[in-house]
């Protein structure tokens, strides 16, 4: 099949008919239908029944259109990047981030760099770690801000922040007169919790599981912005990383240091053989200063890997 006939088939598919599929390409109808026919003449192989006026696609058909569909996505993406490419060219920034550290800090860091650069595009998103560091190796960003351990050869992983895992409880909630909590202070406490197969879920499994202990659950929540969400509401207790709490300042919680648990390190992850353009190191650098400002800012020795 060549490149028409992948489009007709497609078009076919899509709109479910020979007329559709004409008026979706701008062309005739009897245009379709022959290149349609020559196709499965080609083929060897019907890829239509047809019934009543009506085409039905065949088990063939089904599975051509998927492998089609996989065909188009490959162009789409690559119609994004020259679309990326092209505003790069007009000084524009792109980044990504983890969501706690995408719910505040980062905002924060692009409006202090638009006050300086307020001729520059910024481009800004939250993703989950997998899409993150896909993103940075298609090159469809300048660079990405992960809360997770980042081990790809083709990627420089730079600490930049760090983190505390803390305790939130309503005020009046007994746990809330402690000046600080240890694991073992929450075993009988029912936490709103994370599913064990979420980052910060199994980071709170770990922390547990050195006292071998499991927390009791109350609520399931799908990130620490839910969780501070619910202990603002007073629904009960949770742990959550100072990062997620910067979107809270004003809330109506208690926020208790959690005694042993390892600092979480976030890093500025980048294409290894590229570095970062100016715009870009312009972007870190206000990343910086608000991650100083509200002491999130590395206080541990670290080095590049």
């Amino acid at each position: 099949m060549n490149l028409r006939q992948i489009e007709v088939f497609r078009a076919v598919m899509s709109t479910g008919s020979v007329s559709g599929a004409a008026q979706l390409l701008h062309v005739s109808v009897p245009a379709i239908s022959k290149l349609l026919s020559h196709t499965e003449l080609q083929l060897d192989f019907p890829l239509f029944e047809r019934s009543k006026g009506r085409l039905y696609p065949t088990t063939e058909a089904r599975q051509l259109y998927h492998e089609v569909e996989l065909v188009y996505r490959g162009v789409r993406r690559i119609d994004d990047l020259i679309h990326q490419l092209t505003e790069r060219r007009q000084s524009m920034v792109s980044v990504v981030t983890s969501p706690s550290i995408g719910q505040m800090i980062l905002p924060l860091a692009i409006a202090q760099f638009r006050s300086g650069n307020p001729g520059v595009r910024v481009h800004f998103h939250a993703l989950s770690h997998a899409h993150l560091c896909d993103r940075v190796l298609s090159r469809l960003c300048d660079f990405a801000v992960s809360m997770l351990p980042v081990e790809h050869p083709n990627l420089m992983s730079m600490p930049i922040a760090q983190s505390n895992i803390v305790c939130i409880a309503p005020r009046a909630h007994p746990i809330a007169v402690r000046s600080s909590v240890s694991v073992n202070d929450l075993l009988d406490t029912s936490l709103i919790n994370y599913p064990t197969d979420s980052p910060f879920g199994a980071r709170l499994s770990r922390l547990f599981a050195a006292h071998d202990a499991s927390p009791k659950t109350q609520i399931e929540v799908g990130s620490p912005q839910n969780a501070c969400a619910l202990v603002h509401a007073g629904a009960g207790v949770a742990l959550v990383d100072e990062f997620s709490l910067q979107s809270w300042q004003e809330s109506r919680f208690k926020v208790l240091p959690v005694e042993g648990a390892e600092p979480i390190i976030a890093s500025l992850v980048y294409m290894r053989s590229e570095g970062l353009s100016d715009v870009a190191e312009s972007l870190v650098r206000s990343l910086r200063s608000v991650l100083l400002q509200l002491s999130l800012h590395l206080r541990q020795p670290a080095s590049k890997s």
